[in-house]
């Protein structure tokens, strides 16, 4: 019962679902497209491709301007040390 009341304590947590409900409401037209992923190994890249895009849009950025820019810094030899720099929410436009 704690953790259903507990927007009651904290004014910062919503008191409805719609957040994650509108952020899994793509799965299913995406479980339809990945039948065409061709393999397992196909499908595997579609779900990681799908996870990023969606970790962008959680963090307000334009999947398409990260993936370029973090392949731009990966082609000229990033140290892989400073990975954490390349996460979506650490990108800025």
């Amino acid at each position: 019962w704690d953790g259903l009341t507990r927007f009651l304590d904290d004014g910062r947590l919503e008191m409805d679902t719609n957040g994650v409900e509108n952020s899994i409401r793509p799965i299913p037209l995406t479980r339809k497209n990945a039948l065409f992923a061709g393999s397992i190994d196909g499908a595997e890249t579609w779900a990681r491709i799908a996870s990023l895009i969606g970790t962008c849009r959680l963090n307000g950025v334009n999947p398409e301007a990260y993936i370029a820019a973090t392949l731009r810094k990966i082609l000229d030899q990033h140290m892989q040390s400073d990975i954490a720099e390349l996460m979506p929410w650490n990108f800025a436009e």
